[in-house]
């Protein structure tokens, strides 16, 4: 494992941070498994070839389908604008959070953590499936059958309601409707990651949809990797754990990557997941026993 931390360190500081491709991510989880039980034969690090690589395939075709997710209607943003001053009072939260919280040029203690949160969307979801996958199949296919879902749910919201996200209203071509600016990297050169930052920001402009903003699948993913735990452990470690998607909300938010009300839509899509899932698991689980 310590060989593996180091070689995978050594390639985010020189080629970046592994999101551009699920194949590559899940391939740097794959030899973590390897390294972590290492006295397994072939055969049985070979199995995660057979679980995961269909999944894997089908978040590339996610991926790709989501690039094209703005081709058929104009982005909505002025009514998502209007939404977020009605919800605080006349203010647009990311033009308040950068007014008093951001100085440009220079990188604030918190715009690492910033960038440290935004960073852990590429990687919490795989990395807590993987070990799901080591600890538990039955959870780990749970965990998986929501996980996907979401995905399906977010791929359709974005063909059917392409939104733009803060940073797309703040720029001259598009009217300039709001005073923003995309910060979600700047804290990788206050830790000497340069290289990482500069591959975040070249997918930020090549690889993604910039108008898919609704709903915010960043503050999603890390709700739902929350929330499939909860009921698995005591009450007073709640609060720890609902941090992460709390910070995730406002790191989406401070660095006009997402509006509030795309984080709300996200909080509601896990719920939608969770109900239909658990409905469909409950009908499956009575199906077989009656005809057991």
């Amino acid at each position: 494992m310590l060989i593996w931390a180091v070689v995978f360190s050594v390639g985010v500081y020189f080629v970046g941070v592994p999101t551009s491709d699920p194949l590559i991510a899940f391939g740097w989880l794959w030899l973590a498994t390897i390294a972590w039980r290492n006295h397994e034969p072939w055969r049985t690090h070979l199995r995660f070839l057979r679980d995961w690589l269909p999944i894997c395939l089908l978040l590339v075709i996610y991926n790709v389908s989501r690039g094209y997710a703005d081709r058929l209607f104009e982005p909505h943003v002025t009514e998502l604008i209007g939404f977020d001053r009605w919800l605080f009072g006349g203010v647009v939260p990311t033009e308040w959070l950068q007014e008093h919280l951001w100085q440009p040029g220079v990188v604030q203690w918190w715009e690492v953590a910033v960038s440290l949160v935004y960073f852990s969307h590429f990687l919490a979801m795989p990395t807590i499936a993987v070990v799901l996958w080591m600890r538990s199949r039955l959870q780990w296919a749970r965990f998986m059958r929501r996980w996907f879902l979401l995905c399906v749910f977010g791929l359709i919201t974005y063909f059917l309601y392409p939104a733009a996200p803060p940073w797309w209203a703040a720029q001259p071509e598009h009217g300039a409707l709001i005073d923003a600016q995309r910060i979600s990297t700047h804290g990788w050169d206050a830790i000497g990651l340069h290289g990482a930052g500069n591959t975040l920001n070249a997918l930020q402009v090549e690889a993604s949809n910039p108008v898919a903003a609704m709903p915010s699948l960043h503050t999603a993913f890390a709700f739902m990797s929350v929330v499939f735990f909860l009921p698995m452990v005591r009450r007073y470690w709640w609060p720890l754990l609902l941090a992460y998607p709390l910070s995730m909300t406002f790191t989406l938010v401070y660095t006009a990557e997402h509006w509030v009300i795309d984080v709300l839509v996200g909080w509601a899509y896990v719920g939608l997941v969770f109900l239909v899932v658990g409905l469909g698991e409950r009908w499956w689980d009575a199906r077989r026993r009656t005809l057991g």
